[in-house]
């Protein structure tokens, strides 16, 4: 599964090279964040995912991985089984909404919202994720 990194001034999702082919995409996703207006945890991934598969895979309730075209612009879409997900609203970048299952969404979310004084600096956060079986 994907590496989420916290960094004091983005987020970054590594993507294993699986899911970079299932997603039709060459490049991990950052996130400055400054972008990220909200973050919320969610048993059912499933249904936050909204629009049109522009570009990615998906097979229903197994996995979803790629961009999701929406109105209001693009969604970048890691969803697999019936893991736990953060649902992240973005105020600006490539993406208006990030959905990222992950078995340690609490730690994630309570990453994110930590505040660094201008000038310190803080280790930064790997949230590497175990694949598990059954899921």
């Amino acid at each position: 599964m994907a590496t989420l990194r916290v960094h004091n001034d983005r987020l970054e999702v590594h993507l294993t090279p699986v899911e970079k082919s299932l997603a039709f995409r060459s490049a991990d996703v950052i996130v400055q964040r400054d972008d990220i207006r909200s973050a919320i945890i969610t048993d059912d991934p499933w249904i936050w995912l909204r629009g049109i598969r522009r570009r990615g895979t998906e097979v229903p309730l197994v996995a979803a991985v790629g961009v999701w075209k929406t109105h209001g612009g693009s969604d970048f879409v890691l969803v697999k089984g019936k893991r736990q997900a953060v649902v992240l609203e973005l105020s600006g970048g490539e993406f208006a909404r990030l959905v990222l299952s992950t078995n340690r969404a609490a730690e994630l979310v309570e990453k994110l919202r930590v505040e660094v004084p201008t000038g310190h600096h803080v280790a930064d956060d790997v949230f590497a994720e175990e694949e598990t079986s059954g899921d």
